[in-house]
């Protein structure tokens, strides 16, 4: 169990990322029919992992476009300094993310946070003619996405420690049901304020900063805890 009692799971595209990776590659290098799997993902008829494994094998890029496309996508400029927070009061961190592990380790190594632990989607060359191919290291038994986070919380809770999860979107909803507490952006703060889970909005790791002391010291409210506004 950490110091602190806390280990924390951070997602990647759009929470520590400013945008979607896999959406980014897509736009710039993905051949047709990679908004058909969208589509049937978005309705719910394939799972993340089928439709990522689908969109990444019609990617046509080569290593040193892949690389240099990567070198101009940021992450939130409060990122590094929360990590550093996080260290200094004994919370572990781990990347957990349904986006593509390459593409993460060469974003986060520009600003020296490569040694972070990761769970994400294998990108790798594969047999042409397709030039990339995905395999999901972190699948579970029953669990579509190519990243089970729902997993990883539940390894996390294995050292006794209590989880926050930090994430923006779809890919955390089932996560987010299961951990002890949110730091919640944009589509997930509805999803935690449906469901009635502890979290607080945030806009980015500015808010997250602010917010981490006072969980460990027990002094952050939850907004699920607060009363609906009188009409």
């Amino acid at each position: 169990m950490s110091v602190s009692g806390w280990t924390i799971l951070c997602d990647f595209d759009g929470t520590i990322s400013v945008e979607d990776v896999i959406d980014s590659l897509l736009d710039r290098f993905g051949r047709p029919g990679w908004e058909v799997l969208e589509q049937d993902w978005r309705a719910g008829r394939i799972g993340s992992r089928e439709c990522m494994a689908g969109q990444v094998d019609l990617l046509q890029m080569t290593r040193e476009e892949l690389d240099t496309h990567l070198a101009g996508l940021w992450i939130d400029h409060a990122f590094p300094g929360f990590v550093a927070k996080a260290r200094e009061l004994n919370v572990p961190i781990r990347v957990v993310s349904d986006g593509l592990d390459y593409a993460i380790h060469q974003i986060l190594g520009r600003y020296g946070l490569d040694g972070l632990p990761l769970a994400a989607n294998h990108l790798a060359p594969a047999q042409p003619p397709k030039q990339w191919q995905l395999t999901s290291p972190f699948q579970a038994d029953g669990c579509r996405s190519g990243t089970c986070k729902c997993a990883c919380v539940a390894q996390a809770r294995e050292t006794g420690a209590k989880t926050l999860l930090i994430g923006d979107g779809a890919s955390d909803f089932c996560a987010a049901d299961t951990v002890d507490f949110v730091f919640a952006k944009h589509r997930l703060i509805e999803h935690c304020r449906a469901a009635g889970i502890d979290y607080v909005p945030i806009t980015g790791f500015e808010d997250a900063l602010d917010f981490l002391p006072k969980l460990l010291d027990g002094s952050l409210i939850s907004h699920a805890h607060h009363a609906p506004a009188l009409s």
